[in-house]
C-alpha cells in the first residue's frame, strides 16, 4: 500500500526535506503536521465517489481507529450542521476507544479546533456547532429516534446483534445531501460483516489492508514475532492479514477443525514413513500440481509437511518440484494419480530421478468422496499439519460433503494431493483406489 507523503519526505536525504520544508515557519509547520491527508496513507483516506457506506476491513494496528476519527474530524471543522453517530461495540468502548483513546477524536484534535466533551450528554461538541453522539451496540434501542447526516462505527464485527444495531443505526441516517458511514472492523466472519462486504461495488466500498501496512508506527519487532506466532493460521490472517475467512457450509473441513490441528513439531521419535503425492495436471500445460508431503508418526499419528505446490509449470517443471521435495524430506514414496495420462506422469517423475519409488494411483471416486475418510481422519485427531499451509487449507475447506467444491481456483489439486498422501499412510488397506507399483 502506498506510504503517506510524511513517510515518503522521511525517507528522502537532508537535501530533499530542506527543499520542501524551507518555506515553512512554525506555524505553517505546526498545522502540516495536522493535516491528515499529509500523514496518512491511501487506505486511510476516505474513496471517491457516491457511496453511502465504506467498510475499512484490515489487521489490527491498520490505523482503522486513527482514520476513523480523522475522518469524522474532517466532517465536523467543515460541517457546522453535521450530526454524527459514534457506535463502539459497547458504550464503555466508544468513550475510550473512539474518543479519549491515543488515536480517539480528543487526541488527534488540534488546539485550535478542539471539541468540547460531555460525557455525562454522550456528546463531542466542536466550535462551529457540529455534534456527535456517542452509544453502544450493546444498547441497540438507544439509537431509534436520533436522526443523523454521519456514522463511525467501530469495531462492527464484535458487536452484539450487530445486524439489529446496525438498521437502527443506517434508518437514522436521514440529514444532509448525502448521509454517509464508515465501518472500521477486524474481518471477522459475522454477518454483518459478510453482509456489507458482498454489497461491495454497489452502494459499499471496502478499503483491505494489513497489520504491515502499517509498519512504521509499530513497536520494532512487533510483526516478526506475529509473523513467527501466528503467520498463515487462520487466527493470523484474519487479525494481521485483515481476511475476511467464511465456514463454507456442508464442507468437509472447518477452520476451527484445521486450528485443533495444527502442531510446531513433529513428536521427538520421528517418523516412520513420509511419501509425496501428487495430483498432476490434466495437461502438459496445466495451471497446478498439487504436491504435499506427509508422514506417519511413531504414535500413529499423521503429519502434514509441506505444500511443495506448483503452478502453470510443464511436466518436466512440476516432476522436478516432486524429486527434489522427495530428497529434502527423504521420502520413501512417491504416490501420483495417473486417471489423466498415467504414461506421461510416469515418465516425467522418472525422467526427473531415476531412483524415485513411485505409486501411480486411479481414482474410481470424485475428489470429495474420497476426501472423507480422510477428514474423519482429522476429527478424530488422527492427523496433525506442522505449521500452517494456507493455501492447502482454503482448499480443504472448500471440499463439500456429499461432492461439490467451493474454495478458490477451479479444482482443489492440493488438497487432492493431500488426501492421496494421507490414504496411503493411513487407509490403504481399506481404501479403494487401485494401486500399481512401478519396479
Amino acid at each position: 500500500m502506498r506510504m503517506s507523503d510524511m513517510e515518503w519526505l522521511a525517507g528522502q536525504d537532508d537535501a530533499v526535506r530542506e527543499r520542501v520544508l524551507a518555506h515553512l515557519d512554525d506555524a505553517a509547520a505546526e498545522r502540516l503536521a495536522a493535516e491528515w491527508r499529509w500523514t496518512a496513507r491511501a487506505g486511510q483516506v476516505a474513496p471517491d465517489g457516491d457511496w453511502r457506506v465504506w467498510l475499512m476491513m484490515a489487521g489490527r494496528g491498520f490505523g482503522k481507529t486513527r482514520a476513523g476519527a480523522e475522518w469524522v474530524r474532517e466532517i465536523a471543522e467543515n460541517d457546522p450542521g453535521a450530526r454524527i453517530a459514534l457506535v463502539g461495540a459497547t458504550l464503555g468502548e466508544a468513550r475510550s476507544v473512539m474518543v479519549e483513546g491515543v488515536s480517539g477524536l480528543l487526541s488527534i484534535a488540534p488546539w485550535w479546533c478542539r471539541p468540547a466533551y460531555a460525557p455525562a450528554l454522550r456528546k463531542l461538541i466542536w466550535p462551529n456547532g457540529a455534534i456527535a453522539t456517542l452509544f453502544g451496540a450493546a444498547d441497540p434501542e438507544a439509537l431509534r429516534g436520533p436522526q443523523f447526516s454521519h456514522g463511525w462505527a467501530d469495531e462492527i464485527g464484535k458487536w452484539p446483534g450487530g445486524e439489529a444495531v446496525w438498521d437502527n443505526l443506517m434508518l437514522g441516517m436521514r440529514l444532509g445531501r448525502r448521509p454517509q458511514v464508515l465501518a472500521t472492523t477486524t474481518p471477522r466472519p459475522v454477518p454483518l460483516v459478510r453482509r456489507l462486504a458482498a454489497r461491495e461495488g454497489g452502494d459499499t466500498v471496502v478499503t483491505r489492508g494489513r497489520t504491515a501496512d502499517n509498519a512504521a508506527h509499530l513497536a520494532e519487532g512487533f510483526l516478526a514475532a506475529m509473523e513467527e506466532g501466528y503467520g498463515g493460521t487462520r487466527l493470523g490472517r484474519q487479525e494481521l492479514d485483515g481476511e475476511l475467512i467464511e465456514e463454507i457450509e456442508g464442507a468437509l473441513w472447518t477452520r476451527d477443525l484445521l486450528e485443533r490441528c495444527r502442531v510446531r513439531h513433529v513428536p521427538e521419535k520421528g517418523l516412520t514413513r513420509v511419501v509425496v503425492a501428487v495430483d498432476p495436471p490434466a495437461s502438459a500445460h496445466g495451471d497446478a500440481c498439487g504436491i504435499v508431503v506427509a508422514g506417519l508418526g511413531a504414535d500413529g499419528r499423521a503429519y502434514v509437511l509441506a505444500d511443495a505446490s506448483v503452478e502453470k509449470m510443464r511436466p518436466e517443471g512440476w516432476a522436478r518440484a516432486v524429486a527434489g521435495a522427495a530428497a529434502a524430506y527423504g521420502a520413501d514414496r512417491v504416490v501420483a494419480e495417473a486417471n489423466n495420462g498415467g504414461a506421461m506422469v510416469e515418465s516425467v517423475l522418472r525422467a526427473a530421478e531415476a531412483g524415485l519409488p513411485v505409486k501411480l494411483v486411479h481414482a474410481s471416486r470424485g475428489k470429495a468422496a474420497r476426501a472423507e475418510p480422510v477428514a474423519a481422519l482429522y476429527e478424530a485427531g488422527r492427523v496433525a499439519h506442522r505449521g500452517a499451509f494456507p493455501d492447502l487449507e482454503d482448499e480443504m475447506c472448500g471440499l463439500i460433503a456429499g461432492g461439490g467444491y467451493e474454495g478458490p481456483g477451479r479444482s482443489p489439486d492440493r488438497a487432492d494431493a493431500l488426501v492421496w498422501a494421507l490414504t496411503e499412510l493411513m487407509l490403504t488397506r481399506r481404501g479403494d483406489a487401485r494401486i500399481r507399483t512401478l519396479g
